[in-house]
């Protein structure tokens, strides 16, 4: 980008609020043709309701929009699509039982008379994929692709449309590193091409890497817009949040009790192999790997989501008969999934039912439920979480991410279970949110819990974890104690290059 180039976008004065908060005041943005501008900011901060507004969901209560230095007036999706502007969303937007050909033209399908032009179909659908590189073959079933190549075929869908400019909503949350650098391959080339990309991220080193400016979001306002190049992820931080980076992420020196966990030799076929690993009290241990290698269809044949074809998993010494997820549950685990939106919360609940659900049968008696111990628990959790607004009849699907993520928590806290097994807890989860669950599992642990963590972020499992365990497709390469983890030995032993 060059400091002449034109402008591609210019929001001004851009305020919205809905009932009982005020989501936006006031804000100023401009993106400039073929520059990479970040948005960063705390869950809550506003960034998701300013994209919305930018992609015609919502209309400001105050504010303009200009497009290439024309202002635009009743603003809609579909107008916002025809100026130019593609959206690939955090969650994916895409049809499983469809073709990755019908999905790129999705609402756009080319015609012959009443009939699909399918050769026109396929043919779109390749050139676009050879255009981002992507070995993917038009005609396989979307759902039988990896989540990154479902990321691929999200970004092949927007640029089938030609689009100015495009935002990038946490795109690497569900991606590797291997595929994080192919993301970040193309967004070099939309770059090249003139194209505008806007990218939300909380992964600050993405955004030093990656990000020509940036503006940070606080509150719903802008505090400020810099060059990417005169700013440190440390200044980002406080900006953000208004607190150091050092203060947000202390870790307990805690000395590990009596054995909770002991998993010996379990094995799931396609999947693991003689996996073997063991959780003490007032222990958290990291469960570390590329994608692919196992980390989480190992948390879940341990749950009990998924049956394990041999091995043994003991609790507390004895050995238990874990099928399903009640069993799990009924042994003193508890399961916080990776896939929080489609496993971990009921979106069109509220708060309250959502902080209740495994825990119900102590809050009723045959069909009358017990409303206001019910909601004295939630009120007193949902303070302690830091749960915000702090509003526990209102839909969980209005919260952001971060709070969603630490009513996922707070429901398996409320069960009381002796261990807490973590797939991906703050994946999406902005630096306030993060430091606020990680206080949460520290605490857990430090009252004589047992953790099991899965991230694919290492800084995060370094910062946190008192071993880590590494794997390699499906089978365990590494045991780490905290003294010796770097990221470098740990990713020595994720590919492979470390016997075990």
């Amino acid at each position: 980008m060059t400091a002449d180039a034109p402008l591609a976008l210019r929001m001004s004065g851009i305020s919205k609020s809905f009932p009982g908060v005020r989501a936006l005041r006031d804000v100023e943005l401009e993106v400039r043709a073929g520059e990479v501008h970040a948005i960063v900011g705390e869950n809550g901060a506003g960034k998701s309701t300013l994209m919305k507004i930018l992609a015609g969901f919502y209309q400001p209560d105050e504010g303009s929009i200009e497009i290439g230095g024309e202002p635009v007036s009743h603003w809609t999706p579909r107008e916002a699509l025809a100026r130019g502007i593609g959206m690939i969303y955090q969650e994916l937007n895409l049809v499983p039982d469809l073709s990755v050909a019908e999905n790129i033209s999705l609402g756009a399908m080319p015609m012959r008379g009443p009939f699909v032009d399918y050769k026109k179909v396929t043919q779109r659908a390749r050139e676009v994929l050879d255009e981002l590189r992507a070995d993917i073959d038009p005609g396989t079933r979307l759902g039988n692709l990896s989540i990154s190549q479902q990321q691929l075929v999200e970004i092949a869908k927007v640029m089938a449309d030609k689009p100015r400019i495009v935002v990038f909503d946490e795109p690497t949350s569900s991606l590797g590193e291997r595929e994080t650098r192919v993301l970040f391959d193309i967004i070099a080339r939309m770059r090249e091409a003139g194209i505008a990309v806007l990218y939300i991220s909380h992964r600050l080193q993405e955004v030093m890497e990656i990000g020509d400016r940036v503006t940070v979001l606080r509150d719903g306002a802008r505090i400020e817009t810099r060059d990417v190049a005169g700013v440190t992820p440390e200044q980002m931080v406080r900006l953000m949040v208004g607190r150091e980076l050092s203060e947000m992420f202390p870790k307990l020196d805690l000395e590990p009790g009596e054995e909770i966990l002991a998993v010996e030799g379990l094995t799931r076929e396609g999947f693991f192999d003689d996996v073997s690993l063991t959780v003490r009290e007032r222990e958290i241990v990291g469960l570390a790997g590329l994608v692919g290698s196992g980390r989480t269809e190992i948390a879940r044949a341990i749950f009990g989501l998924d049956r394990a074809d041999a091995g043994e998993v003991r609790i507390r010494g004895r050995v238990r008969r874990i099928r399903r997820a009640r069993a799990g549950k009924a042994a003193g685990i508890a399961l916080v999934p990776e896939d929080r939106k489609g496993q971990g919360i009921v979106p069109g609940m509220t708060v309250r039912e959502n902080f209740t659900l495994p825990v119900i049968e102590r809050l009723t008696q045959g069909l009358l439920v017990f409303l206001r111990r019910e909601r004295a628990i939630v009120r007193e959790l949902a303070d302690r979480l830091k749960v915000n607004p702090p509003q526990i009849e209102r839909p969980l699907n209005a919260f952001s991410g971060g709070n969603q993520q630490k009513v996922v928590l707070g429901k398996w806290l409320l069960a009381k279970p002796q261990l807490l097994i973590l797939d991906e807890p703050t994946r999406g989860v902005d630096v306030g949110a993060k430091a606020d669950i990680h206080s949460i599992v520290g605490e857990f642990a430090a009252n004589g819990g047992g953790v099991l963590m899965i991230s694919s972020e290492l800084p995060e499992l370094l910062a946190v974890c008192d071993r880590i365990y590494v794997l390699h497709e499906g089978r365990v390469t590494a045991e780490i104690p905290r003294a010796e983890a770097t990221e470098e030995s740990v990713m020595h032993a994720a590919t492979g290059q470390v016997a075990a």
